[in-house]
């Protein structure tokens, strides 16, 4: 074979026994006729998969966050306020008197505002009880989640409700709170 061309074929260039543009690798023997598999891209820079592959692969994609574990928090429970007895004294008008009364909030929530209603007695000297005059006031807010709050009012009626020898008492008291 003249001019050292060999069984790559005359004045190709290519010497026996290797591929074209890749000097020194052996040259793939011919494959059946099977369809060739596609090439794994590799990534910059070169290097093999583990196995002699001959490329690498693209990392998997990112899986999906997993949930956290156990339960999600539920909501915080709504504020829920109890309230004491209506602890009364004596003020220094014969219409008036203060009263005292302790909050409690059970709930899971502040309460953040709200009003307090008082249910107040017009009691004649008989102990006849003539009338239920309603008053409001603020409620002492905010009242944390599982805190206690004592407040004192002065909780008055019109004087000309309360002739000479009656009296008035705060039996009753409640509240709306958000």
């Amino acid at each position: 074979m003249p001019g050292g061309a060999g069984a790559g074929g005359a004045g190709t260039g290519v010497g026996v026994g290797t591929q074209p543009g890749r000097p020194g690798k052996p040259a793939q023997p011919p494959k059946s006729s099977k369809p060739p598999k596609p090439a794994e891209p590799s990534a910059p820079g070169g290097g093999s998969k583990p196995g002699g592959g001959g490329g690498t692969t693209n990392p998997p994609p990112n899986p999906p966050p997993s949930p956290p574990p156990g339960k999600p928090t539920p909501p915080p429970a709504p504020a829920a306020l109890t309230l004491s007895a209506p602890q009364r004294a004596p003020a220094d008008k014969r219409w008036c008197e203060k009263v005292t009364v302790e909050f409690r909030n059970t709930g899971g929530s502040p309460a953040r505002s709200g009003t307090v209603t008082f249910a107040t007695h017009i009691i004649g000297a008989l102990g006849v009880d003539w009338a239920t005059i309603r008053s409001s006031q603020s409620l002492p807010a905010p009242i944390a989640a599982g805190a206690t709050r004592s407040e004192t009012y002065t909780v008055c009626v019109e004087s000309w409700r309360v002739p000479l020898g009656m009296r008035v008492e705060t039996q009753d008291v409640s509240a709306v709170w958000e």
